[in-house]
């Protein structure tokens, strides 16, 4: 073992195996073999690498399996990289990958610096993130049932002469509805059972949220969020458990880039050329966040339900709201009189948002009595 030596590994994870290669400062690159996802066999790797170096750096691309290997080898002292695996450096006429090739890339590229990393949540914003996404995925399967019982019916003919938005008078009128054939009227009772099923589940899983956003550090931010136009409670729990610790962002172009939201380039020479956004990073908080955007096509104003999310809020980060409101509602009203189509105007507006979300949520972690955030 030498003290100043630095041990750099490359691990391609899957599911039931890990395929490791190691060089021992800028030495050749040598492979360890293919081990198993075991706690036993991780730690039998920790112990043979130790014998080879006391400094030791470790990376794997993010990926399905999460982080679980990566908070194992931070136990075990070592120096660990989750690595974004798009920004990885690929050469174009490369056309054979195999595990032993990736592990001996990601070395290489962690030698030489080429890597970015992944932020790694702690284990309780994990657990927050996954209960939000849980309520999101539920979200999404109400809609779809929706979807599939109002093509049931339009494909048989039956049309509701109202406002078909879900509401108790629409649900009251497929209650008594009933159809000739009684295999039918089973497909349909199903279908409206699975409805209200989600219904029931988002409840449950938004009760959920409700309790436990109170004890979650992060919940000045979830609060000074809410005061903005357009972010109610589930947008600003969605937005802040995919965000995690804003102040990582040193400036809003970051927060920006990482939302996706920034335009694409292919500049050369003296010709700049710029494209659509470039939709990176974390879809869903983008998804969110032009939502939210939409409400700023409105003229500015104070509404009853911004006014009772008020209660409570520092006066500080209730005027920078008001002035996101000013701004963005005055940027949407420019571009479309410029003669922008309203899904880019909105999407310029989403990027402007983005800062003021990194400013208040800030501001608000900032501002809060220390009473209000959780142990950290």
């Amino acid at each position: 073992m030498h003290d100043d030596s630095t041990l750099y590994v490359g691990l391609d994870v899957h599911k039931d195996s890990i395929m490791v290669a190691y060089s021992v400062d800028m030495g050749d690159v040598e492979l360890l073999g293919k081990i198993g996802t075991t706690q036993i066999e991780v730690d039998r790797l920790c112990k043979r690498l130790r014998c080879k170096a006391r400094h030791i750096c470790v990376v794997y691309e993010a990926g399905p399996c999460g982080y679980g290997l990566y908070r194992r080898l931070i136990d075990k002292g070592f120096d660990c990289m989750v690595c974004a695996p798009s920004l990885i450096p690929r050469k174009p006429g490369e056309r054979v990958k195999t595990d032993r090739r990736d592990a001996i890339k990601l070395v290489r590229s962690l030698r030489a610096g080429d890597l970015s990393a992944v932020h790694v949540p702690t284990m309780e914003d994990e657990a927050f993130r996954d209960l939000a996404r849980a309520w999101s995925s539920a979200r999404e399967d109400l809609k779809q049932a929706r979807c599939r019982l109002k093509s049931f019916l339009l494909q048989h003919g039956v049309n509701y002469f109202g406002r078909a938005d879900w509401g108790p008078a629409h649900r009251r009128w497929l209650s008594t509805f009933s159809f000739d054939s009684g295999w039918q009227q089973l497909a349909f009772n199903e279908h409206r059972r699975t409805i209200e099923d989600r219904f029931a589940q988002c409840e449950r899983l938004e009760t959920a949220l409700r309790e436990a956003v109170a004890d979650w550090r992060f919940y000045p931010a979830v609060l000074a969020l809410q005061a903005m136009r357009g972010i109610n409670f589930t947008s600003a729990v969605g937005l802040v458990s995919e965000l995690g610790d804003l102040s990582r962002f040193e400036h809003p172009r970051q927060l920006m880039a990482w939302l996706g939201v920034t335009p694409s380039e292919h500049s050369s020479g003296g010709k700049r050329r710029q494209g659509s956004i470039t939709k990176t990073g974390n879809s869903y908080a983008r998804k969110l966040l032009v939502e939210s955007a939409w409400s700023y096509r409105h003229p500015a104003r104070v509404s009853i339900d911004i006014q009772r999310r008020h209660e409570g809020i520092p006066k500080a980060i209730i005027d920078r709201a008001w002035d996101a409101q000013l701004r963005l509602c005055r940027r949407y009203r420019k571009l479309v009189a410029r003669g922008k189509i309203a899904h880019v105007a909105i999407v310029a507006v989403a990027r402007e948002l983005a800062a003021f979300i990194w400013d208040i949520g800030r501001l608000g972690m900032a501002m809060a009595r220390p009473q209000d955030v959780h142990r950290v």
